[in-house]
Formats: C-alpha cells, structure tokens, sequence
C-alpha cells in the first residue's frame, strides 16, 4: 500500500490545491525567464507604513504599496533567491506528502554558499542566519500565494485548547469535545481541515488564562451556560484565531473574549478582533470583527458612573497589582490605535492611567470560582456589559 492510502483525503485535498496555486503564481516567474527578462516577485509591503485599519469592516489590513524583488538587483537579489529557495522547498514537501514545522524549514534551507571573486578572493555567505528570517521569507510567500501556511500543511505547535457540547471531524475521525474527560481537544494547526457535524451552544467564551479556562472546565461550565470554552493560553496562536473565526462565520455564535485587566490582556482582544500588525495580510481569515470583550475591565473593578464595581474597597486592596512603567508605556501605545479610539474603550484606559493598577481574572476567582462562572460572565452576557 502507499503512502496515500493512510493519509486522509482532506490532507491529500489541501495539497492538490496548495500544488495547483505554486504552479501558478510561481509560472509568471518561468515565463519571465524564458523572455529573457529580470526575474521579479510583486508583492505587498508587510510594513507598518502599509498597514491599515479598514473602520467600515473593523480589520486590519495591508495597505496599495507593492514592492519589488529582483535577481539582477543587488539590493534585493538575496530576498528573492531566499523566497525561491523556500518555495522550492515547501513544494517538495507537498509533493513528497510532508508535514514539515516552520523549524523544520528554516533547517532544510539552512546551509553556506561559498563563491569567489574574479580575482580568486573566497566568499561565504548563509541563505539565513536565524529562524526569523526563514519565517519573514515563509510570511513573503503567503502573501504572494494567497495561502495560509496552515494550508500547505506546515505544521505548527498546539497552543489553543477547546471543549464544549460540540462534534468535529478530523482526520476521518469525529470527535466529541462533550467528552474530553478531564483534559480537553488541543486545536490543531490546521484547523480549516476541521470539519464541524454538529453543535448544541449558545456562545463561545475565549479564556485568555490557560488555568481560568481548567478551572471553569472542571466545575462544568460550557455544560450549564452551553458555552463552547476556549483557551488562547495568552497571545493566541493562528490555529485558534482561525477556529474562533470559523466557530463565529459558519455557525453564527457570538465570542466572548475574557482576559486580564491590563493593557496586554486588551491587545490580546484586539488581536482575536482585527488581527495583528505582523498578519494583517491575513485578518480576513484569521480575525473576528463581532468579537466581544467582556472583561476584565477597569469599570468592573473601580466602577463608572451609574456602573457600580464588582469588587469592594477592601478586595481592590487585596487583588490589584501596581502597574508597572512597561503597562503604562502600553496603555499610551493602544490608546494611538484607531480601533481603541471608541468611547469606552477611552474610559477604560483613561481610568487605567489614572489609578496606574491592573487586576488578573484569577483575583475574580479568588472572590470564589462561582462568583465568575455563576455570576460574574453570566450577568455581563445577560445585561451586554461588553466592549465592541
């Protein structure tokens, strides 16, 4: 029997198509060779400059510019043979029925030219130094492809956790994330391979501590509040973006995003909202506009207005945390941010800079575990005590 015969159909599916796009985007640059011309990759700069936030569709993403690379340009002749090199290399790893990790293909492309000058002098030079640049170059052919990495089966490690009352299919297999004991189903690298057969929820809650997530597992409370519960496990990665985006697109549930009270637990949101700077290139798929933060905010603890505090005087002297000048600097940068320039996200940060004080979810856990499962998440779900 082959290969082919163990591997299932949706992995042999996705590499036809990731073959059939590399074919080609990748002729244009055959054709031109062929014609005698410079052999040039376009592509959109990934730069900060060229990066924009789109208020009508609340994403973030690449802007018009376009750069060049050249062979015959000295200037950029190394990215170009980097971007080819690699592009030869994931192919082969398609055709070969690979599942290659991005540590896997900086390795591969990894090794020293050496060439001489016309008066003999010897040169050595690497095709890269460090992982970041392999990684650049694997983000470059993303762009110019059209692909996720996900989708040419590069492989990356599990970060993102689910469970809830909900079936999936993955690798032939139908799982239920009803029934993940204690434990629950790590989200896979791929998770467009996944397909979803069925699900009894109302919503989907997004925990940004991995512990929060175990706690609210144990005492059952996707069961009572059919919540399909997820862990990020601090700064997500592309595979649970992804699955969120899909749970809230294809099944129309809302997300809930719940972190720390701070300014990084609120990018954190942001970047399950409208995407990141780095993969703005791809917050059509990754990010999730309708995404909801329903704490934990800085009118929660202190109060606003009308809005009366979910802690006591004597328990915001037990559980806050003095902010440190890096959360301040933070707090400065989200406050420039365009998609934080809404009203109550001012009064959130505003109230932040004031009283310079943070608060972790697990000082809400401290008030008792039921406090945040029982009446904490449900009332602000309830009443929509969130941020959009």
């Amino acid at each position: 029997m082959s290969i082919e015969d163990y591997v299932d159909k949706a992995d042999i599916e996705a590499r036809k198509r990731a073959l059939q796009v590399f074919r080609e985007r990748f002729r244009e640059i055959l054709e031109q060779i062929k014609r005698g011309d410079n052999p040039t990759i376009v592509l959109p700069k990934r730069t900060l400059a060229n990066t924009i936030y789109d208020e009508k569709r609340k994403l973030l993403l690449l802007g018009p510019e376009k750069l060049s690379r050249s062979f015959f340009d000295l200037h950029e002749s190394k990215k170009f043979m980097q971007t080819m090199l690699m592009a030869r290399i994931i192919y082969e790893a398609l055709e070969r029925n690979e599942y290659p990790t991005i540590r896997d293909l900086y390795y591969r492309g990894k090794h020293t030219i050496v060439y001489r000058e016309p008066g003999g002098r010897k040169h050595e030079e690497n095709t890269w130094d460090e992982q970041r640049e392999s990684d650049a170059v694997i983000r470059d052919i993303e762009v110019f492809t059209g692909l996720l990495r996900e989708e040419m089966l590069i492989l990356s490690k599990e970060k993102g956790k689910v469970v809830g009352n909900m079936r999936i299919r993955s690798g032939g297999d139908v799982i239920d994330l009803s029934k993940m004991g204690h434990g629950a189903y790590a989200i896979e690298p791929t998770p467009d391979l996944i397909e979803f057969v069925d699900v009894d929820a109302e919503y989907v809650l997004v925990v940004e501590k991995d512990a929060v997530f175990q706690q609210l597992h144990r005492i059952g409370f996707w069961k009572k509040h059919k919540a399909i519960l997820i862990t990020s496990a601090g700064q997500p990665d592309r595979a649970t973006r992804r699955f969120v985006r899909r749970l809230n697109e294809e099944l129309g549930l809302p997300v809930y995003i719940l972190t720390d009270a701070d300014p990084y637990g609120w990018y954190i949101y942001s970047v399950f909202k409208i995407g990141s700077i780095t993969l703005s290139y791809e917050s059509e798929r990754l990010a999730t506009p309708a995404a909801r933060f329903i704490g934990v905010s800085m009118t929660d603890i202190f109060g606003y207005r009308r809005k009366k505090p979910y802690l006591t005087e004597q328990e915001r002297r037990n559980y806050i945390i003095k902010a440190k000048d890096a959360d301040i600097k933070r707090a400065y940068e989200l406050r420039n941010y365009k998609w934080f320039q809404t009203k109550k996200w001012q009064i959130e940060i505003d109230i932040f800079l004031e009283r310079k004080a943070k608060l972790e979810i697990e000082a809400l856990t401290s008030k008792g575990l039921r406090f945040l499962a029982d009446k904490y998440l449900p009332e602000k779900i309830e009443t929509g005590d969130w941020i959009e």
